[in-house]
């Protein structure tokens, strides 16, 4: 399984954390799975999130795989090799963050960082039938991760486990707080068209969990989607469009990157009106229910075999891009449909509210462990 691309043996005897190759440890080069990065030099420093592990007393046992650049949604590589998904084997492990979704399957760490651009913690988790969580925008420091500059992207790690997703939240945000209670949360259920499998389970799993449950509808959510792609695409050209030039990207992110390129100032503007108002979409939903609960995929992981067209498998990431938009924070809960396959629960919460977002996904799954 192509899944670890750096053994290491760093730090305490604490839990076993696995790190997506997009992070930096010191002397130790990051390449982000691009063989356009071949040379790259060793990182001088830790990034602040190694740092805070290695203070946690967490031993840090290795450097994690990634879609190339961590400019895609499968989580193929043609340089590395693509990581194998441990529990649905033939199935796509989903992008970027590849590597440690599956490093947590696999069980070969107790959790994993990666980060999420554009759903790139979420739709790996999903995919991967694990936990993954994208902390509110700028609360988990970025400090010393790729790329330097961006208004989307976050830290965030995976489980096995809700219990060991929050030890890691607690691990790599020097803020985190006690969680709250839950008592009298609503959960806001936000409509969408989906396979009729993912949404027969979900709402199976929403009524079971026993929230009090209401509609909140975010007929914004396409155009932020949309948005979302158009900042993404202009800041990934900012950091990494230069490597073109290079000719060792592989071809899906090479023509992806190119296409990048031609994001127009225009095209910007447009996406940071739709930013605002998507936000105020959204906060006015969460001030009506505290918890927003939707898919995280709209449908199965595709077949490996399916996937070599990565443009063309970016809307995986319909439910979970507008949420970078905005910045709100977001974890998938992994469960399996009527097929035995992946499918995940997306929760939302009100900025700054990772606290009260981790205490509902614990106690719904113990309501649904009862």
């Amino acid at each position: 399984m192509t899944i670890v691309v750096e053994k290491l043996e760093l730090g305490g005897s604490g839990r076993t954390v696995m790190v997506k190759d997009t992070i930096d440890i010191a002397g130790h080069p990051t390449r982000a799975s691009s063989r356009a990065l071949i040379d790259a030099p060793d990182a001088s420093r830790h990034a602040d999130v190694v740092q805070a592990l290695l203070d946690a007393g967490c031993r840090i046992t290795g450097k994690t795989s990634l879609h190339e650049l961590a400019f895609g949604t499968t989580g193929l590589n043609a340089w590395t090799g693509t990581a194998e998904n441990p529990r649905y084997p033939g199935r796509v492990p989903g992008g970027s963050s590849s590597g440690s979704a599956a490093a947590v399957a696999a069980d070969l760490c107790d959790f994993a960082l990666g980060t999420d651009t554009g759903g790139s913690v979420r739709v790996p988790a999903c995919c991967c039938g694990v936990f993954g969580m994208k902390p509110t925008f700028g609360r988990v420091s970025r400090a010393g991760v790729m790329p330097a500059e961006t208004s989307l992207d976050c830290v965030g790690p995976f489980a096995a486990s809700v219990d060991l997703l929050i030890e890691a939240m607690a691990a790599i945000d020097p803020s985190f707080d006690t969680l709250p209670t839950v008592s009298g949360v609503r959960i806001g259920v936000v409509p969408v068209q989906a396979n009729p499998e993912v949404l027969a389970t979900l709402e199976a799993v929403l009524e079971a969990s026993d929230f009090e449950l209401q509609d909140a509808p975010l007929p914004g959510m396409q155009a932020a989607y949309d948005a979302g792609l158009s900042v993404i695409n202009r800041e990934t050209w900012n950091a990494c469009g230069h490597l073109v030039a290079t000719g060792l990207l592989g071809a899906d992110i090479a023509s992806r990157l190119q296409a990048a390129g031609n994001t127009t100032d225009a095209a910007l503007r447009d996406a940071e009106t739709i930013r605002a108002a998507f936000t105020a979409e959204v906060d006015a939903a969460l001030a009506r229910c505290p918890i927003l609960a939707l898919p995280t995929m709209p449908d199965y992981p595709a077949l490996v075999a399916d996937a070599a067209d990565t443009r063309a498998a970016i809307g995986m990431t319909a439910f979970v891009r507008p949420f970078n938009l905005t910045g709100h924070p977001a974890l998938s809960i992994p469960f399996e449909g009527a097929s035995k396959l992946p499918v995940g629960l997306q929760l939302v919460a009100a900025k700054g509210a990772d606290e009260l977002l981790l205490a509902v996904a614990r106690e719904l799954v113990r309501r649904l462990e009862q």
